[in-house]
């Protein structure tokens, strides 16, 4: 059995989730004997599995169906994420979402991360089988590690003493950068930082502003920092809070998990049945919230919960994903 994994524009989604998950999907995949191609001019394979939309995806899509092969599409973006994202994002959101039905209502088969993303595109009536199947995450390279921690420490100038409350994302509304912000201004004792990057140009000035100086000065915008650096943040900070108001999943929710870091997010659709609040993570429902569990969490007056949080990050490791992944692509062969 031959895949060809699809990501169009790798270079300018390299920064976003679903950039990201071309390298997960392709680790997935070797822990089976399923053969990769990620190469666009390949003929020979027999499933096209398709993570993007733009022109060239829309027309993968159409010369895979005219050669005869069958093509999986992987539901990362949905109308609801679309939404508060970039500068006329809400206005275009409507379009999308038709543009999406179209490209989804192709494949022979859907995969979306979660069962409440699955919801979401059932309710755009696709009729095609939808499974839900994580994005996965490499779990040994979470592992803790003293030496990485220290590189984070290091990278920021930061004293054992600092208390660190890290975020990431893109410079979007819809990942509650505001909230993390206002957060950073009513407590200056603690250090704030936001990784990621999202082109400053495409973001509302509310939100340029914020990111090129209007805001404290114990909040960090380091940019998009990936390797030793990153992961020694997911380990060496003290509370992974991530204040986004709609995900499909979010990778870096499993990052943190894998990390054995403390987490509190968002009390949203997309956490129901796998994160439990006050049992293997912490849930906010508002602004209040988000600032008095953030406090408690940091204060040690709340319940230790990485190692149950770490469990859900254990049973979405990339080896099971690979399964997963390959019993979708046998069930469309019929073998």
């Amino acid at each position: 059995m031959k895949v060809l994994l699809y990501f169009e524009n790798q270079k300018l989604i390299a920064k976003s989730g679903i950039g990201r998950a071309l390298k997960l999907q392709q680790e997935a995949l070797s822990h089976t004997d399923v053969v990769v191609t990620t190469d666009p001019k390949s003929t020979d394979y027999d499933i096209l599995h398709i993570n993007t939309y733009g022109v060239e995806s829309h027309h993968m899509v159409n010369k895979a169906h005219k050669s005869g092969k069958k093509v999986v599409y992987h539901g990362h973006s949905t109308y609801e994420d679309f939404r508060n994202s970039f500068i006329g994002s809400n206005m275009i959101a409507p379009l999308f979402k038709r543009y999406l039905v179209s490209l989804y209502s192709k494949a022979d088969a859907i995969i979306t991360p979660t069962p409440y993303s699955k919801q979401l595109l059932r309710g755009y009536r696709l009729s095609q089988p939808i499974m839900p199947i994580s994005n996965g995450i490499a779990l040994e390279k979470y592992a803790h590690d003293d030496e990485k921690i220290r590189q984070f420490r290091d990278y920021f100038d930061l004293s054992d003493e600092q208390k660190v409350v890290m975020s990431v994302g893109l410079f979007f509304e819809r990942k509650g950068i505001l909230d993390f912000v206002e957060l950073a201004k009513r407590h200056p004792e603690y250090v704030f930082i936001w990784f990621g990057y999202t082109d400053l140009r495409l973001v509302p000035g509310k939100i340029s502003r914020l990111i090129k100086g209007d805001h404290p000065r114990n909040l960090i915008f380091p940019g998009y920092i990936t390797g030793d650096v990153i992961r020694g943040a997911f380990q060496g900070a003290d509370l992974f809070l991530y204040p986004s108001y709609e995900e499909t999943e979010g990778i870096v929710v499993l990052e943190a998990l894998a990390s054995k870091q403390n987490v509190l997010v968002r009390d949203i659709p997309v956490y129901h049945n796998w994160l439990q609040d006050g049992k293997n993570s912490y849930k906010a429902r508002n602004f209040d919230e988000f600032e008095n569990k953030m406090q408690q969490i940091l204060n040690g007056e709340l319940t230790d919960l990485r190692d149950e949080g770490y469990q859900l990050a254990k049973a979405r490791n990339l080896p099971e994903i690979g399964q997963q992944l390959k019993a979708v692509y046998t069930s469309l062969l019929g073998k």
